[in-house]
């Protein structure tokens, strides 16, 4: 996510490295590049003026503080302005109001909000712990009732039924005496979008949300699509209330630029923001964290907080007691261990979230990707269960069997039984006497200068 603007704006940033104070001299190269670098993200224009504007105000002539480098103070500037242009903090949703809480999703079609509705229904179902109703206003394409169905089924909450030859006004005022019957606390109401902005779609939009009067109106618009994506959420939110935006498809959006302009244009905040397909990816949009990774610094909070929720922590707790007691850490743990990083978005969905990660070279970021810990299960998968518990006797043949069972090289499993060698060390030195920093050092000898595995594909 970001990694263009990232990349860039890392680079930039360490020029202004070893300076006694910022001038508008010594800076004004550093804030063309700052420029260019959001220009090239497809940030707005108006966006990247104001921007560069109020970061050579806020630097020119600071005398910088004793405790940071000159760049360091710099970086700070541009970090607060980043947080500042994306919304300062989170904005959670209003829900205070009688049951049901009526949402309404709005959106261009292909910007995700079918699946949007299924994110939020079950964000606000497990994480919020409400009763979710979804209804789909959509009758201009059924196969999008079926699927807001067939969502509706896979992440637990129930589903109003709709055809394609009703009223969407018809629709949502039945969901929402349904909703009202059966004490639902939240109505997401889904909505038709159009390959374009059109005043038929808008009037009939608006004579919706007019009916239906929900407390939450939010636009879903694809990050993927830049500084459009600002446009058309600014022709929303001139026809539609708009209480906040979600941003879908983040993960696939290396620039940055919508994330940075929808804010300033349109005045809405960023509420939520999807980063993948599944229906957990999405989450609550803090900027501060955002600005955190585009500067490259990671965002640890977030990176505790996915651990804290899809952590196993029963069979953490057992793996754990295990290894304190001595019987070891096997490659059947080892396979567990890749299964629930699987769960948290793969390799590079937790790397992403790590300070440092921008500065590796990219040969190295290549060869951490999901396809390696998928290779790294099948290979465990192939093998014996005795196997697992054993791999000293895993020789010749053996290997020669394993690779041909899970569609890899002889070097796949060798490579992958060293690096597992490596871990079954560090896990006994955690079980002995001071055995966090036993496994610190350890650690450390696993890593090349910068501070990450080579990886072992």
């Amino acid at each position: 996510m970001f990694e263009n603007l990232t990349e860039r704006l890392s680079k930039t940033l360490r020029n202004v490295s070893g300076r006694g104070r910022l001038t508008e001299d010594n800076i004004k190269e550093t804030l063309r590049e700052v420029r260019m670098a959001l220009l090239e993200a497809d940030v707005a224009l108006p966006v990247v003026k104001e921007f560069v504007s109020r970061v050579k105000e806020r630097a020119v002539g600071q005398e910088v503080n004793k405790s940071l480098s000159p760049g360091q103070a710099f970086i700070k500037i541009v970090q607060g302005e980043l947080i500042a242009v994306m919304g300062e903090a989170n904005e959670s949703l209003n829900l205070a109001t009688q049951p049901p809480a009526v949402i309404l999703m709005a959106g261009l079609q292909g910007a995700g909000k079918t699946t949007s509705v299924a994110k939020l229904a079950k964000y606000l179902k497990e994480r919020q712990k409400k009763k979710v109703l979804v209804v789909s206003a959509d009758v201009y394409r059924p196969a999008a009732i079926k699927q807001l169905q067939t969502l509706a089924v896979d992440i637990g909450v129930e589903f109003f039924p709709s055809s394609a030859d009703q009223k969407p006004v018809a629709i949502a005022e039945a969901a929402i005496d349904h909703a009202r019957k059966q004490f639902f606390d939240i109505l997401i109401v889904d909505t038709a979008g159009r390959l374009h902005v059109d005043a038929e779609m808008m009037a009939e939009i608006q004579h919706l949300h007019q009916s239906v009067k929900p407390i939450e109106t939010l636009f879903v618009v694809d990050a993927m699509t830049g500084q459009d994506a600002a446009n058309t959420a600014r022709a929303f939110s001139e026809a539609l209330p708009l209480t906040g935006v979600v941003l879908t498809k983040a993960d696939g959006d290396a620039r940055g630029g919508a994330a940075l302009s929808v804010r300033h244009i349109t005045g809405k905040p960023i509420k939520f923001i999807g980063i993948g397909e599944k229906t957990d990816a999405l989450e609550p949009f803090h900027p501060d964290r955002i600005a955190s990774r585009i500067l490259g610094m990671g965002d640890m909070l977030s990176l505790i907080e996915e651990m804290e929720r899809k952590v196993d922590k029963e069979k953490a707790a057992k793996l754990a007691q295990k290894v304190q007691k001595g019987k070891g850490f096997d490659l059947e743990d080892f396979r567990e261990q890749l299964s629930q990083m699987r769960g948290m978005g793969g390799m590079m969905g937790m790397l992403d979230k790590l300070p440092g990660v921008a500065n590796l070279p990219d040969d190295v970021k290549d060869k951490m990707d999901d396809k390696l810990v998928h290779r790294m299960e099948a290979i465990i998968s192939s093998m014996t269960p005795a196997e697992r518990r054993n791999p000293d006797i895993i020789k010749g043949a053996r290997k020669r069997r394993i690779a041909a069972g899970s569609g890899t090289q002889i070097q796949d499993v060798n490579r992958l039984l060293k690096q597992f060698d490596q871990m079954q060390r560090m896990m006994k030195k955690i079980s002995g006497k001071g055995g966090l920093r036993k496994l610190m050092s350890g650690m450390k000898g696993m890593m090349p200068p910068g501070g990450f595995g080579r990886g072992p594909f």
